[in-house]
């Protein structure tokens, strides 16, 4: 549950990271690998359940660190497109206009047929903007 401390999380990342490294080439390092993803994808939730949280808060630059955090040490999950978004949302919201365009733009360039995309280039029109 991403609501909970994910000290065991990055534990079981650890271990499983142990056995690709110790045994690359069986299965056990394939399944390992696949595990290493899913807990990658949960501290990644985590970080997006906080700066959520920060956001309802009006703690936008909280909230956009935390974003921050999922696009830069979790690219590959599936939060990442979520955290772009919110970026775009939460620099709007402080008014800080070109940063919200360019995490739009970077949304975009990433991730061109994402719903989340989507909202953030309709987001940027209804502000009277564009993505950079």
């Amino acid at each position: 549950d991403v609501k909970r401390d994910q000290g065991f999380t990055r534990e079981a990342m650890v271990a499983f990271q142990e056995v690709v490294t110790r045994f690359p080439n069986t299965v056990y390092a394939r399944d390992a690998a696949l595990k290493i993803t899913l807990c990658m994808d949960h501290l990644a939730g985590k970080e997006m359940h906080v700066g959520r949280f920060y956001q309802t808060q009006k703690k936008y630059l909280a909230a956009i660190n935390r974003y921050q955090a999922v696009v830069t040490e979790y690219p590959r999950t599936a939060q990442a497109q979520e955290a772009l978004y919110r970026i775009t949302e939460s620099y709007l919201a402080l008014g800080v206009k070109d940063e919200a365009q360019r995490s739009a733009a970077i949304l975009g360039h990433n991730y061109p047929d994402s719903d989340w995309y989507t909202q953030a280039y309709a987001l940027l029109t209804g502000e009277k903007l564009a993505p950079v």
